[in-house]
């Protein structure tokens, strides 16, 4: 069963949200187009978007076998899970922004070889399992059925989303990295952007409980 519109449009909106908020990834993908063009920029931003696909794995298995396990162990994730995201919220609303774009200085390496790197990096990143863990359960409606199928479909969508934003900031990434590195404010509101949907889905969670 596909999941519903509502599900679809609530979940791409708060991942675009926090994908475009400045972090690690996204940072190191315009450092990357600054200082080796465009193309390389691409290469590197489409390797970490498609390493989500690892996080959608897990997170999906993972469901999965709570669900057989106990509908209590589900449950348990999602709380434990909407506290992580509150943890996480918190930070973003209490950073003082300050994000800037460093140039990476190393001599030029082939499109797959920084494909590689994105994609290496982004899937042995524990953090990033431990969000997916904690963000995509969030948006699946138990009454619907089909849990883990339903977590597979929020991953996709994470990817893909992901995809078309890293590609972006790889073409614009002089333009982008530019505009971060002069107006450190942008930064900041996209963190307190970010910080409030986090916020805001954990504590719909644990109210709902």
């Amino acid at each position: 069963m596909l999941i519903s519109a509502q599900q679809f449009f609530g979940f791409l909106a708060a991942a675009m949200l926090i994908t475009a908020s400045p972090g690690p990834d996204n940072l190191m993908v315009l450092g990357v187009g600054m200082s080796k063009g465009r193309a390389r920029g691409m290469a590197f931003g489409l390797g970490c978007a498609l390493g989500c696909l690892t996080h959608t794995l897990l997170a999906t298995l993972g469901v999965s076998a709570l669900i057989a396990a106990s509908p209590t162990a589900f449950t348990a994730l999602k709380v434990f899970g909407g506290l992580y995201l509150i943890w996480l919220g918190w930070g973003a609303l209490r950073s003082k922004g300050g994000a800037q774009v460093k140039a990476d200085g190393v001599p030029d390496e082939s499109l797959a070889k920084l494909f590689g790197k994105g994609l290496f990096a982004n899937s042995i990143n524990p953090k990033v399992v431990l969000f997916f863990l904690s963000f995509l359960p969030q948006f699946v409606v138990a009454e619907r059925g089909g849990a883990s199928w339903q977590t597979a479909q929020l991953g996709l969508i994470f990817t893909l989303q992901a995809c078309v934003l890293f590609g972006l900031l790889g073409y614009f990434s002089g333009a982008i990295g530019k505009w971060i590195n002069r107006s450190p404010r942008a930064g900041l509101w996209l963190d307190r952007i970010a910080g409030t949907i986090f916020v805001g889905l954990g504590l719909r969670l644990i109210i709902a409980r």
